[in-house]
């Protein structure tokens, strides 16, 4: 019996030992601290392009729409799509019939205006001599006044009939002119040397003119051989934009290969794009501003009008600057003094800071105290930092940021060259990472990390 207390009283207490080893441990597991993997990077000095991107189309830098000036039949059309034309060669003709009628009509008016100018002339010289002898005879009194009266009466009617049969007589040869600048027109030559690059007519068919109306677009000529981007800018960058500025170009249809341009003509004015529906009620559609920006090609390839094109634009460029990688600047808020842990400032941040002003207005806080902690919330915004590493710790950096290009951000203050920052991954920079944080230098960082800052970018 007392052995079974004994050995009741050892267990015992060999289990309350267990127990406290494993607290004792857990609380030195828990006390341990964690040690991030992260990857470094030097700060350098680089050039640093700034691009702007912007998507459109590949379209001829000449190209016309043909539409005809006069109305009918097409009764010869020699021409097919995607045929190459030369300058003045007929692509187009139109049943001329009854403009033929119209400039033999005008052309026989014309005719007998002439013909009625002549017998005008004639009569005035006979109604002009007549006077000149009467005004002799009036003279020495051998005529009476009122014969005298009549014919010179005659003579300036004899007059103004000739001056109004010299405006039948150039209103005649305009009609006439007219009449063949019709006919004229009827026939139809290639405006410049290029490639019928659309045809939306047929033989036969009847085709409107553009003498009151819009008129049909028969066909669009081009010049395939100068060739341009139209990319659509957002008003935003559109500033940045500079005629003669450098552009990489991305044509969809040759894949693997880039191609260059230079910024030729922007836009005066904006071309709004709508980017929403409206709602049941009549809700508001949301539109985009943009500006049209032609970029010329410098290479001859085989584009064709309506390619898409992916624009990258060269707006500044800074040389031999303090440059990082991009992914190592982020945004950080102040200390949260609830809980001791850093806000993270993304891109909703100051959004963030207006919802909070909202709600302590709903909450019954005047506008006015809002206004008198301007200060205050401007200190509490998130600012740009950097992690600089001091041996296997590292040291948060306040940096004022410039022009960043797809890899390198540009350093203005904050940083000197040859100090180490954190370049890698994503999650330790936006989210782990802190002053006097432990880490560890390794070369590669996990799939998943890369798979994300991959998103990220």
């Amino acid at each position: 019996m007392p052995k079974s207390k004994k050995s009741r009283k050892i267990i015992i207490f060999a289990v309350i030992g267990v127990v406290l080893i494993g607290l004792t441990t857990a609380a030195i597991v828990r006390k341990r601290e964690v040690v991030i993997s992260v990857q470094t990077e030097k700060v350098e000095r680089r050039t640093v392009t700034e691009l702007v991107v912007a998507n459109g189309k590949i379209q001829p830098v000449l190209q016309v729409k043909i539409s005809p000036e006069v109305s009918g039949e097409i009764i010869e059309l020699p021409v097919k799509e995607c045929q190459g034309v030369k300058k003045g060669e007929l692509i187009m003709k139109i049943k001329p019939d009854f403009y033929l009628a119209n400039r033999n009509q005008s052309k026989a008016n014309y005719e007998s205006s002439l013909a009625g100018r002549d017998t005008a002339e004639a009569t005035l010289r006979k109604a002009q001599a007549e006077f000149t002898r009467n005004q002799d005879l009036f003279r020495n009194h051998l005529v009476s006044e009122s014969v005298f009266d009549e014919i010179q009466a005659n003579f300036d009617v004899a007059k103004a009939q000739l001056t109004n049969s010299e405006h039948q007589v150039e209103m005649a040869r305009a009609s006439m002119a007219s009449a063949e600048e019709s006919l004229a027109k009827t026939t139809i030559v290639s405006p410049l040397t290029g490639t019928v690059s659309k045809l939306n007519s047929a033989l036969g068919e009847r085709v409107v003119g553009t003498a009151t109306m819009a008129g049909t677009e028969v066909m669009t000529i081009a010049d395939l051989n100068e060739m341009e981007a139209r990319v659509d800018i957002g008003e935003v960058d559109v500033v940045l934009i500079q005629p003669g500025q450098k552009a990489r170009l991305e044509v969809d249809a040759f894949k693997d290969r880039k191609f260059s341009g230079t910024v030729t003509e922007i836009a005066n004015s904006s071309t709004t794009v709508g980017t929403g529906t409206a709602g049941m009620q009549g809700g508001n559609q949301q539109e985009a501003t943009k500006f049209s920006v032609k970029i010329r090609i410098a290479e001859k390839e085989q584009f064709r009008p309506g390619m898409s094109v992916t624009a990258e634009i060269e707006t500044r460029c800074r040389t031999n600057v303090l440059t990082v990688p991009f992914a190592s600047v982020t945004r950080r808020g102040p200390k949260d003094k609830s809980n001791g842990t850093n806000g993270v400032a993304a891109t909703n941040s100051r959004l963030g800071t207006l919802a909070v002003a909202a709600r302590t207005n709903l909450s019954g806080v005047s506008s006015n105290s809002v206004v008198k902690n301007d200060k205050k919330k401007e200190a509490a915004d998130p600012v740009d930092v950097v992690f600089v590493t001091e041996g296997d710790r590292v040291k948060v950096a306040k940096v004022k940021t410039g022009i960043s290009d797809d890899s390198y951000i540009e350093i203005e203050e904050g940083l000197t060259e040859g100090q180490e920052v954190v370049s890698a991954g994503y999650k330790a920079i936006s989210k782990e990472l802190d002053d006097k944080k432990k880490i560890k230098r390794v070369t590669e960082l996990a799939k998943n990390e890369k798979d994300t800052e991959k998103k990220q970018d």
